[in-house]
Parts: C-alpha cells; structure tokens; sequence
C-alpha cells in the first residue's frame, strides 16, 4: 500500500479551483465543525496562532473524516519543523516568509525522504505512515507532497521568477498583510498599488504554470484574484468570522457597547477578521 494521494496536488495540476479557510483558534473541536462546511482545504496556523504538534494532530484527526484537505504553516519552515509536520500526516505545507530560490530549494528538500532530499526517517514513529502499516510510504511519499511557498516581502517578489524556477515547487502563495507592510502600505492589503504587484505576481506565476495562492476575505477582490488566475483561495479565517459575527450580535443587542472606549471600531473589526495573514 502506497501513501495517499494527495487530492489537493492533484486539483492544482488539473487548475481546479480550491476555496479554503484559515483556522487559528488552535482547537479540534472548531476545526471538525468547519470541516464539515465542506470547504476544499483548511490552513492550520503554527505560525501566527498558539498552535503545537499536539493542538495540530488533534485538528488533522478532526478534520480526517471530511473532505477538506489540511495544510500546515509552520512558524518557521526549517527542517526540524517540517520533519516533524510530515510525521503527523501532513502532505501539504505552506512555507512562510521565503525570499530567495535558495531558501525555497531549503524547503522542497526538507520534505523528501534521501536522496531526493533530507527529511528524516521515522516511520515506525509517524501517523503518516500509519506507524509502517503503510509497507510502501516510504518509497512513494515523497510524490505525494505538495510545497506552497509564501512570498511576503519585496524581496520575495523581486526573487520570484528564480522561486518559480525550483523544482519542487508546487504553488506560491502571496501573503497580502505582510506585503502591504513591506511595501509601506501597512493594515492595507487592498491599496491599489498593493493589488497591482499581487496581481503581477499571479500572473507571473500562472505563466510559469503553477498554482497561485492567496488569502482575501474582501469577496469582491477575493473574486477578482480568482478571475486572474488564483487557484487556491482562502476566503476567511475561524478567528475572523467569530469576531465579527459576534461584533455583529452586540451591535444588534447592545448598541451602547459601540460608544464603549475599547479602542475598536466597526471599521477595525471588518479590517482584522480577513487580511492579517
């Protein structure tokens, strides 16, 4: 028996779309619940939310049963943490702040089993392997790993073309928040000047013929990025649809909170639940 077949790589290679949301609230109870909302793929957050091997297994063993695909962002995608990510299960991870092919090259081989690359074998040890039940995981896993990598940075966009070059690579994901800040647009993902280089960027991307990536709440724009070529698409986050719709129920209920000095308008609110990762 062979390793599974990752659906995710295999929609991408096809160009079929796939609508996705971000989980940060670090919990398998939420994350089974919004499985089941169908959605192609679930991004469980390691590196802005206080997520750990042991919050990020729980979530994988909540979401197994639906159809949702699970992707991984660790907070830092070096070897240990990737090994360690692919243990549990994972096949497809996403790469945070790469700015450089070499660092790129970095993360394709730290997810191959020698000679290929440097991922250590632990089988016996790893959910992946089903704890070697799977006799053939370790000869066909590789095939079935899918590398996104995140460019965030005006330096990642200047080195995109080489990043677009490595083999290995799957898709680049365009991390609107911390671009906007790089560029000196910070807490505006939606600037136009911000939006012409990621729409450059997908095209630059498509052209290259991989997948690109992007997390956009805004429906509108979310849409737009769509039409131009963005294959995977996270249209909102857990964290994000909690705080307003429960911002939503208080205004209804208790309006006198909107006078409250909390330091958090409506504006802040809609602001924050989309475009912060």
């Amino acid at each position: 028996m062979s390793a599974p077949k990752n659906t995710f790589k295999i929609a991408l290679s096809n160009q079929q779309n796939q609508i996705g949301l971000w989980l940060g609230l670090a919990n398998s109870y939420t994350a089974e619940l919004i499985a089941s909302a169908g959605f192609d793929w679930l991004l469980i957050d390691a590196e802005h939310a206080p997520n750990t091997l042991q919050t990020i297994v729980g979530q994988l063993q909540a979401i197994a049963p639906y159809r949702s695909h699970p992707i991984v962002r660790p907070a830092w995608a070096d070897h240990v943490s990737l090994k360690q990510i692919l243990d549990l299960g994972v096949q497809t991870i996403l790469a945070p702040m790469i700015d450089s092919a070499e660092q790129a090259e970095q993360v394709v081989k730290a997810t191959r089993y020698p000679p290929q690359g440097i991922r250590g074998v632990g089988s016996a040890l790893a959910r992946a392997s089903q704890f070697n039940r799977t006799p053939d995981y370790l000869t066909t896993a590789n095939d079935q790993i899918c590398v996104l990598i995140q460019i965030e940075t005006t330096i990642g966009v200047a080195a995109l073309d080489d990043i677009l070059d490595v083999d290995g690579v799957d898709g680049v994901f365009i991390g609107p928040a911390d671009l906007s800040a790089s560029m000196g647009f910070i807490g505006q993902p939606n600037h136009p000047e911000v939006v012409a280089v990621i729409e450059a960027c997908i095209a630059k991307i498509v052209a290259k013929g991989k997948a690109p990536g992007i997390l956009m709440a805004d429906e509108k724009q979310a849409k737009r990025y769509i039409e131009q070529g963005a294959l995977f698409v996270a249209v909102g986050s857990d964290t994000g649809l909690l705080m307003n719709s429960t911002k939503a129920l208080t205004q209804k209920f208790m309006p006198s909170l909107d006078d409250a000095p909390d330091g958090t308008s409506d504006g802040d609110a809609n602001q924050g639940g989309g475009s912060v990762y």
